[in-house]
């Protein structure tokens, strides 16, 4: 992509910013609430299974760090997570609709994106990672952006055929719950917001604002999170 282009896809981190900041003025107004568990012994067992999660990925701080050196040139914004936390619990709906969460791919690492179709840096960014799923989308990773409009499928399917996306599953999150969920730890912003977690849910790294993931540079830190040269 040519410098001009990229000037023209991607605004300077001022603009960014200001896309961002309007990104949570608009889209953050929702307050997500969780359900009780019950049963006390049910309760007591997801507490523990919850403490287990979450100190296995606080000891992959090494790997959160080695994943954000990594993250060079077009995808220089991406920040190591401190420490990295469990993320399994994060839901959304399938393409069909049905509820699942990060859970739902383990064994596979997640580049997970959220975006709406009000959202100029999500249009500029989406045809990119649109192209990073096709380059390397499969059996160990996936780029899993999740769409956060209220109302029904109608207006992401228009917006995702109008920009040319056709490889990216439709996930979606209409409740707004899994931004609201990602603002309370102060991992998101505004939109977009960029989450890469590994194969067992951790998560390692994120971004808020738009990158260019089809680069070269988004393949090396997809690499990095992956475990692959």
């Amino acid at each position: 992509m040519s410098d001009d282009k990229q000037r023209k896809l991607f605004p300077t981190w001022r603009a960014v910013t200001a896309a961002v900041v309007a990104g949570a003025a608009a889209g953050a107004i929702a307050v997500y609430v969780s359900g009780g568990v019950a049963g006390n012994t049910t309760a007591a067992q997801d507490v523990v299974a919850v403490e287990d999660a979450g100190n296995a990925c606080a000891a992959k701080a090494d790997r959160a760090k080695a994943v954000a050196d990594a993250a060079k040139g077009e995808v220089a914004a991406l920040l190591p997570a401190d420490p990295p936390v469990s993320l399994t619990a994060l839901t959304f709906n399938d393409p069909s609709g049905t509820p699942m969460s990060i859970a739902d791919r383990a064994g596979k690492t997640v580049l997970l994106n959220l975006w709406a179709t009000w959202c100029a840096p999500c249009r500029a960014e989406m045809p990119a990672l649109d192209q990073l799923q096709q380059d390397a989308g499969g059996d160990t990773f996936e780029v899993v952006a999740v769409n956060v409009d209220n109302g029904d499928n109608t207006k992401p399917n228009a917006f995702l055929e109008e920009v040319g996306v056709a490889t990216l599953a439709r996930y979606r999150d209409p409740t707004l719950g899994i931004f609201n969920d990602l603002k309370k730890r102060g991992l998101a912003l505004g939109l977009p917001v960029t989450l890469l977690i590994d194969d067992k849910g951790c998560l390692l790294a994120y971004m808020n604002g738009p990158a260019e993931w089809s680069s070269k540079d988004a393949h090396r830190v997809v690499a990095a999170a992956i475990g692959t040269p």
